[in-house]
């Protein structure tokens, strides 16, 4: 008889341990599903939204492609594709590479370059000529061939950000990763707390980090009146893509929410969770 409390320890023991490694299970959503751009929506420059130009965006061999062999010349017909849900409090992870050369007449500073946009304005606000969205661009470059060139950056579309409780006004700020040059895979991930913290994480470091996104500076032209307002503070907003005039592929888009059920009853806990949303729990 002296063995029933023991089993019944062991088994309620096992039971929450169960219970515990779903808590902290990540259940990341695959953003892109490797077949086709279902939940996103092009906005390129001079076109209205929902314009697929010279099928910029498309999908080929399991990837997210950005291709302009539709294009005889770029004429800065810079481009982003959006998710179709806005975000707060999440992990974004991509995996990039750059590939083939640069469309013609691309501008020289956009040679391996594009960008996730965090924190962007709603993409039917954007004016048809609008040339980027009022947002947060975590930078993406790949490596020249002829010495450091830093990704995971930070360049700043009609906002500024805080940095040690200062404002930072510069429109871009490089981040202390390593180079990546030729055509490896790369993953970058942006780790989004709201208004209150946002770090740029390659191969589980840090490697730049800033506080209270908020709409100010330059760098976007033809915006709709009334959308920009000077000083006010992002707490979240639309997630997009770049094109900006070199191919690039993407081969893994997936977000980790960090906003919902933080009842540890529910069904539908999870420990690392940093924001309440408990209307979504299930009991």
């Amino acid at each position: 008889m002296l063995f029933r409390p023991v089993a019944l320890a062991l088994l309620l023991a096992t039971l929450c341990s169960a219970e515990n490694k779903n808590a902290d299970k990540k259940d990341w959503l695959q953003l892109f599903n490797g077949k086709n751009l279902k939940g996103w929506s092009p906005k390129i420059t001079g076109y209205p939204y929902n314009e697929n130009f010279a099928n910029t965006f498309r999908v080929r061999d399991g990837q997210l492609q950005v291709r302009y062999d539709g294009y005889d010349e770029f004429k800065e017909r810079f481009g982003h594709l959006f998710y179709k849900n806005p975000y707060s409090y999440y992990i974004i992870a991509v995996e990039y590479r750059f590939t083939a050369d640069q469309a013609n007449k691309g501008p020289g500073w956009a040679t391996r370059n594009s960008g996730i946009m965090i924190h962007g304005q709603d993409p039917a606000t954007m004016g048809k000529d609008q040339n980027f969205p009022i947002s947060i661009e975590v930078q993406l470059l790949g490596g020249l061939g002829k010495g450091p060139r830093t990704t995971a950056n930070l360049c700043t579309p009609g906002t500024n950000v805080e940095r040690d409780g200062k404002l930072f006004t510069p429109h871009c700020l490089v981040s202390k990763s390593k180079t990546y040059d030729g055509d490896q895979w790369v993953r970058v991930e942006v780790k989004v707390l709201g208004s209150e913290k946002v770090e740029h994480i390659i191969d589980g470091e840090v490697v730049l980090s800033y506080e209270k996104p908020q709409m100010g500076g330059g760098a976007v032209n033809n915006l709709t009146p009334g959308v920009f307002q000077e000083g006010k503070i992002l707490t979240g907003g639309s997630i997009s893509l770049q094109s900006e005039s070199h191919p690039v592929d993407f081969r893994k888009v997936e977000l980790l929410d960090l906003e919902g059920c933080m009842d540890t009853k529910a069904k539908n806990f999870k420990s690392y969770f940093v924001k309440a949303a408990n209307s979504r729990c299930k009991y």
